[in-house]
């Protein structure tokens, strides 16, 4: 199972807790919020997996596509976990602690070209390498052998922050998260290093071969920077989401020793810098003073109090299941394994709402078609959904 970062390891077991009670709070869209959320685990996969890290559903088909951090996408049919993997490359993947497969991104042109792209960490010394594969003439079954290098940059040093996710933004480029290179405390001074693809956010423009970069990007043609980057100075973001009917763009960065951030920025604002390694959060890291100019502050951040250590990021619902949490973000910590949501309005975080579920560790959230949430966790290896109820 994955561990982020290399800190704290809870023996936690999945509970599916009833909610809080706590309706005063109201959301924005059809009606308040609801009095409860719970998992629901009938129809939804409790066995069968190992350590799945990612969840997505691309067509309206009946598939669901589960990353396994060893090296295998599942596929889940009419809600039944296939037998046969959709994409087995655990031979070429280094898999273990943050290590692993991590990820995978379905072309928004997929069901004619049966383009997808994974992002994972090599068997031979664990450097970040992104790839393209396609879909054999059974769409139930992907082709090893079709694998395109699209990019790759050096991680061998240190097992951790790996980042780890790939997702289509609505400008239809493909944004690739990478953390600062491991260890503790920005070691390889990545952070700031504008000429470094670690700590970074990347966009790539994959119409071309393997792919070029956008002249949108802030930092292209310029020398000494990497044209690639979107975005600077993040830590570990693990897990982003982008938010189509808003144009908003949500990082959840790990922190190092003390906070957790979700950053919220219009998503087609360029050159962003979150601060990592000057800061840690809302706060300085390492020094009580510390410069913020030109840095991009967390919408919310938190610390490790009641055995929070990683943040989880997730998305903003857009389901229809339960209408009262439409527009609202939800996240969640691989250690406490807590499930939270809030709205952005205006710039500020508001309807801040804790749902008093303790969910296990927390590894991955999914949405599918119909902009459903799903919960992964790492100790029970399940597939959960998040539905209405106590």
């Amino acid at each position: 199972m994955i561990a982020r970062p290399v800190r704290i390891v809870l023996a936690a077991l999945l509970a599916l807790a009833i909610a809080a009670c706590n309706s005063d709070a109201t959301g924005p869209g059809d009606g308040p919020l609801p009095p409860g959320l719970t998992l629901k685990v009938d129809p939804f996969i409790t066995s069968g997996l190992s350590a799945p890290v990612f969840l997505s559903q691309p067509l309206d088909d009946g598939r669901i596509f589960v990353v396994e951090q060893a090296g295998r996408i599942r596929l889940v049919k009419d809600g039944v976990l296939q037998t046969t993997p959709f994409l087995n490359i655990s031979t070429r993947v280094l898999s273990g602690n943050e290590r692993g497969l991590l990820s995978v991104a379905f072309h928004p042109q997929y069901a004619t070209n049966h383009y997808f792209y994974v992002y994972f960490t090599t068997q031979t010394n664990g450097d970040i390498r992104i790839e393209r594969f396609t879909t054999t003439a059974n769409p139930d079954v992907a082709d090893p052998a079709s694998s395109k290098l699209i990019i790759t940059t050096p991680h061998s040093q240190q097992a951790n922050h790996n980042g780890g996710l790939l997702a289509f933004g609505p400008d239809g480029m493909l944004y690739a998260g990478l953390g600062d290179g491991g260890g503790g405390g920005d070691p390889f001074q990545t952070g700031q290093d504008q000429n470094a693809l670690l700590a970074s956010l990347l966009r790539l423009d994959i119409s071309g071969d393997p792919y070029t970069i956008p002249p949108t990007n802030p930092y292209f043609g310029q020398a000494g920077k990497r044209g690639e980057i979107w975005a600077k100075g993040l830590r570990n973001p693990w897990r982003y989401a982008f938010d189509a009917p808003t144009g908003l763009l949500y990082i959840a960065d790990v922190g190092q020793g003390a906070r957790e951030e979700v950053d919220v920025v219009a998503a087609t604002q360029a050159g962003v810098n979150y601060g990592w390694s000057v800061m840690e959060g809302a706060s300085c890291y390492n020094a009580t003073t510390c410069t913020q100019t030109g840095f991009t502050l967390p919408i919310l951040d938190y610390g490790h109090t009641g055995g929070a250590c990683s943040i989880t990021g997730g998305y903003v619902y857009r389901g229809n299941a339960i209408p009262g949490i439409r527009g609202h973000y939800f996240y969640s910590d691989y250690c406490s394994g807590f499930l939270r949501s809030f709205r952005y309005e205006n710039g500020v975080a508001v309807d801040q709402k804790d749902w008093g579920l303790s969910m296990g560790l927390v590894t991955s959230f999914g949405v599918d078609f119909a902009g459903e949430l799903y919960v992964l966790t790492g100790n029970s290896n399940s597939i959960l959904k998040v539905a209405q109820g106590t």
